[in-house]
C-alpha cells in the first residue's frame, strides 16, 4: 500500500490529474529511499524508467574520461527526470547522483508514455520541460563556445542568484555556491574559480554574507558579459 507521504499528487506535472488518476498512476510506480552520494542512474545506462523526486536533492552530471565531473542542473522536489531515455529507448544521456537522502518513484517508461497520451495537460508540460531544457543547453553551448572562464563564471553566477528582497538592485546566492561545483558547472578547475572570485570581491562585485553570496551589480555583470559576446 502507497504511503501517504508517496505520492504523485504534489507534482507540478499531474496538477490537471485527478485523485483517482493519480492514485492509479502511483500504484504503478516503486518507490524507494536513496541515501546521500548513491547513484542513481549511470550515464549511458540502457534503462527506460522515469524517476520523480518526492523528497530531496538529485544531480545530473556527465563523468568525463579523466574523472572530472561536468555538472548540467541541479533537480528537487516535484521535478523529474529520465524522460529523454523513455520517449526514444536510447542509453541515458547522464548521470544522476543523489546530494542527500532522497525518496524517488521509479515509474515505467510505458506508464510514463501512456500518461502523456492520455492527458494533454501532462503532454502541455513535458513539452514545456523539454523545450526549457533544450533552450538552457543551447544557452551552455554557446557560452562554453564563445566565452572565456571569467564571463562563464558571470554568466553561471547570475543563473544561480534570486533577487535580494533587501535590496531590489542586488541579486543573492544562498546557500553561497561550493568553488568545485562552480569549476564543474562551467569546465574548468577550482583553482580557476577561486581567483575569479577574488577579483569580483576586490572590484565590489560580490559580498560574502552568512549564508549567501551577494551579487551588488547584477546589470554590471550581464554587460561584462554582453561586451565579452561582442568582442567574440
Amino acid at each position: 500500500m502507497v504511503r501517504r507521504t508517496e505520492t504523485l499528487s504534489r507534482f507540478p506535472l499531474f496538477g490537471s490529474l485527478g485523485a483517482d488518476e493519480i492514485a492509479a498512476l502511483d500504484s504503478r510506480c516503486a518507490w524507494r529511499r536513496v541515501a546521500a552520494g548513491a547513484s542513481i542512474i549511470d550515464h549511458q545506462d540502457d534503462g527506460t524508467d522515469v524517476f520523480f523526486v518526492v523528497q530531496g536533492h538529485v544531480r545530473v552530471l556527465i563523468r568525463q574520461p579523466g574523472g572530472q565531473n561536468i555538472i548540467l542542473r541541479d533537480i528537487r522536489d516535484g521535478e523529474f527526470f529520465g524522460e529523454l531515455a523513455a520517449i526514444d529507448g536510447r542509453p541515458r544521456s547522464a548521470g544522476i547522483l543523489a546530494m542527500t537522502a532522497s525518496t524517488v518513484a521509479r515509474m515505467p517508461a510505458a506508464v510514463f508514455r501512456d500518461a502523456i497520451h492520455r492527458h494533454p495537460g501532462v503532454c502541455d508540460r513535458v513539452l514545456g520541460l523539454l523545450a526549457a531544457q533544450v533552450r538552457m543547453l543551447a544557452t551552455r553551448v554557446t557560452e562554453f563556445s564563445a566565452l572565456n572562464v571569467r564571463h562563464r563564471l558571470y554568466a553561471e553566477l547570475l543563473r544561480q542568484s534570486r533577487p535580494d528582497p533587501a535590496d531590489a538592485g542586488r541579486a543573492i546566492i544562498s546557500p553561497p555556491p561550493i568553488q568545485t561545483d562552480l569549476a564543474a558547472r562551467i569546465s574548468t578547475h577550482r583553482e580557476a574559480v577561486s581567483r575569479e572570485l577574488a577579483a569580483l570581491t576586490r572590484a565590489g562585485l560580490i559580498e560574502r554574507r552568512r549564508g549567501a553570496l551577494v551579487l551588488t551589480s547584477p546589470g554590471h555583470l550581464r554587460q561584462l558579459i554582453e561586451e565579452a559576446y561582442a568582442a567574440g
